[in-house]
């Protein structure tokens, strides 16, 4: 059934008794009944009645042949959320194993409003959603089918939030499907966030492939042909299938290879799905046999499976005219587990709701273990590193296998053996030859780590470490460390400032005004109010004043952040720390971030909260000390547009014709912006550089215009100088 098809409940409980005869057919009639009532007289933005969204989350459930209660679950998730049911009348109605699922998926969404920071609430959020999956992963599964038939009907939003969604939905939602093995789920929403995102590079890729697809057809069919015949030759029964690479992928090729289209030959691919392993290996020779092999493109997943289950053999072979493509050959088991991952061998019948150990749920254990009370940041990053499919294999030299993403470093390996053995990690030897910490691993290596007692991490380690298990235990020894210095500092100064009030520390410290002081800054101990001091989070003089109102203090408090003082003719738009008015906050110079666009707080020695945005190219290296990372937000008056304007540089570039500096400058001017400077060059064959600076109200005021320029007939590209595209996996 095509995703643009209207679903209906009888649909759904065909598809279910396909492969589940015995299913509960009165459960989920119930659930769709009580789905149609409750959601009776509610629209999508579309137009469509809200009740075609749960149905369409209960068939791509189906699909993945999943049971009675994630089906039900699908058809009632947002039932508590978007209806005035509860969840005792629920339970009432469905029992607990659907009420759970429900309310798990509930929880997730109604936590945005907690949070006034988007990135705490979507780092929470996501928290939130791994720990339900632990303990039942119909939850995780259940928000994967929500998540894409809202991607399918993405273009009725606005087109901020569709960027918004689809960025979001690549960089989480469609790894996790990936390292989950639901390989269907995966390529659809990869190929749904590539046309939000790129919808000029998506119509320019269609074409392109269309043309060479017309001139491939008839080589494709003799390809198949040739397999057909191979097969059938030596006694092997198969399915050969044919397909073109998803849009997504084929895009990601041709910008790690810095190549066009007509360059690549591989985009056609052949599936070859046969009845055991032995057949698979024995295809695999034939096919070596009639073509040759392409050096280093011999993947063997059978024999050591990909992290999320994946098997599979992967060959590209030098095809009649010197083309290559590629042929994977899989057992029909195997097939299905590619397609379905994890959803291919949950049985809750026999198991409950708790899955068995697998392999891929491991990651998610280990990613929440490893991230418990980090920072939002932290965590997301953690997150976003872990889900990048592993794809280097290496060994111990007792033959232990280890997986990792492409770019981990013998530092990954180390802690990947042992915390400890990482921590006091000099080096390694690599296949007999003794190599540094940052040497990244390859496909094989054999690899033999050497310590020392006085090895210590620091934090140029950050800058080494591929992973986010690894960041994350750099990180917590860094955090230690840095925190038994803070906590020396904020002890000389505290000391300082209460010699000053005519108080001591030891006074301090027995004293029935510290309980309050440390409960008014929610601090459980005092180290925990002498780190504040020292990392710069609390100035001595608010301890002091607490204990003595009426002492003069040597010092001119800082500013609140809500009354910065920008000098006369500056246009510096108002900043908030969250929660804490003692800070003095500054727009960092390097980004000039601009009103409602995601920022990050950096606590600076002496200087206040420096504000970066979150695009900066300084954040990373910034944040290697998380622990100076504090909330910060735009104040009402800044997203209200009650502020100048700000500065911000362009680079484009373009392929040339007449009128289209007029164009370019029509495009901004109708959106009420000024051109300040413009640097226009262009080149041999007709192809040209811009360097432009205008003026801006906001992020929104600024999207609109790249928006406007982008549409420019000629317009190849353009961006905001200096800016980090944000990586996708």
């Amino acid at each position: 059934m095509s995703p643009a098809a209207k679903i209906r409940i009888e649909d759904i409980l065909n598809r279910v008794e396909r492969y589940l005869p015995e299913m509960d057919e009165a459960l989920l009639r119930q659930a769709y009944v009580f789905a149609a009532n409750r959601h009776q007289g509610q629209v999508r933005r579309s137009g469509e009645a809200y009740l075609v969204h749960p149905l369409s989350v209960a068939w791509i459930l189906a699909e993945m042949e999943l049971d009675e209660i994630a089906i039900a679950a699908g058809l009632l998730h947002d039932i508590l959320e978007d209806t005035d049911t509860t969840q005792e009348e629920m339970e009432i109605e469905f029992g607990p194993a659907v009420t759970r699922v429900v309310v798990a998926l509930t929880k997730i969404s109604s936590y945005e409003s907690s949070y006034s920071s988007r990135e705490a609430t979507e780092a929470e959020n996501f928290r939130r959603l791994l720990f339900a999956s632990t303990d039942d992963v119909r939850v995780i599964l259940v928000k994967l089918a929500d998540r894409l038939h809202n991607m399918r009907t993405l273009k009725y939003l606005d087109h901020e939030r569709q960027v918004a969604i689809a960025r979001e939905t690549l960089e989480i939602y469609a790894p996790i499907a990936n390292r989950l093995g639901i390989g269907s789920i995966k390529t659809e929403l990869e190929d749904l966030c590539f046309r939000a995102l790129h919808p000029r590079e998506v119509q320019r890729l269609e074409r392109a492939i269309e043309e060479r697809a017309q001139v491939a057809e008839k080589w494709f069919a003799e390809i198949k042909g040739v397999l057909e015949g191979i097969l059938t030759e030596h006694g092997l029964s198969g399915e050969i299938q044919g397909r073109v690479k998803h849009l997504y992928s084929i895009w990601q090729k041709l910008r790690r290879q810095g190549v066009d289209v007509e360059s690549v030959f591989d985009f056609l691919a052949f599936r070859i799905v046969v009845d055991t392993v032995a057949e698979c290996y024995a295809t695999l020779g034939l096919i070596h046999q009639k073509w040759p092999p392409v050096p280093g493109r011999i993947k063997d997943f059978i024999a050591i499976p990909k992290p999320n289950a994946y098997r599979s053999l992967h060959t590209t072979v030098i095809g009649p005219e010197g083309h290559p493509f590629e042929i994977q050959i899989r057992t029909r088991d195997m097939h299905t587990i590619a397609e379905h991952g994890i959803a291919a061998h949950w049985s809750y019948k026999e198991q409950g709701s708790r899955p068995a150990e697998d392999s891929r749920m491991a990651w998610l254990s280990s990613l929440l273990d490893t991230t418990q009370g980090s920072s939002p940041r932290e965590f997301l990053d953690s997150l976003r590193v872990d889900l990048y499919p592993d794809e280097v294999y290496c060994f111990t030299p007792r033959g232990d296998v280890f997986s990792f993403p492409r770019g981990a470093t013998v530092l990954d390996f180390a802690y990947r053996v042992h915390t400890e053995v990482g921590h006091r990690c000099v080096g390694a030897t690599v296949n007999g030859r003794w190599v540094p910490l940052r040497t990244q691993l390859k496909n094989g290596d054999i690899v033999q780590i050497s310590t020392s007692p006085q090895q210590s991490p620091h934090h140029d380690w950050l800058g080494v470490a591929a992973t986010g298990r690894t960041r994350s235990k750099i990180r917590a020894w860094l955090k230690r460390e840095e925190k038994s210095r803070a906590i020396d500092v904020g002890r000389k100064l505290l000391e300082r400032e209460l010699r000053r009030s005519g108080w001591s520390m030891k006074r301090l410290a027995d004293s029935d005004e510290l309980g309050g002081i440390l409960t008014s800054h929610g601090l459980a101990k005092l180290e925990d109010l002498l780190a504040a001091v020292g990392f710069g989070r609390m100035a001595a003089a608010v301890v002091t004043e607490q204990l003595t109102p009426t002492a003069e203090t040597l010092e001119e408090p800082a500013l609140p952040a809500t009354d910065r003082r920008p000098a006369p003719g500056a246009e510096t738009p108002v900043l908030e720390v969250t929660g804490d008015s003692d800070f003095l906050v500054y727009v960092a110079k390097c980004c000039n971030p601009l009103p409602g666009e995601e920022i990050v707080g950096y606590v600076t020695r002496g200087k206040g909260v420096a504000v970066h945005s979150r695009s900066c190219p300084n954040v990373q290296r910034l944040l290697y000390h998380p622990e100076r990372e504090i909330e910060v937000r735009w104040a009402a008056s800044a997203m209200e547009g009650r502020v100048g304007r700000s500065r911000v540089d362009l680079d484009m570039k373009y392929q040339d014709r007449s009128g289209l500096l007029a164009a370019v400058s029509h495009a901004i001017s109708s959106e009420g912006s000024n051109i300040l400077s413009c640097s226009l060059q262009t080149h041999d064959g007709g192809a040209g550089t811009v360097a432009m600076s205008i003026e801006v109200r906001d992020a929104a005021h600024l999207n609109r215009i790249v928006q406007k320029l982008e549409a420019v007939d000629g317009m190849l590209h353009v961006e905001r100088r200096g800016f980090v595209t944000r990586a996708v996996p």
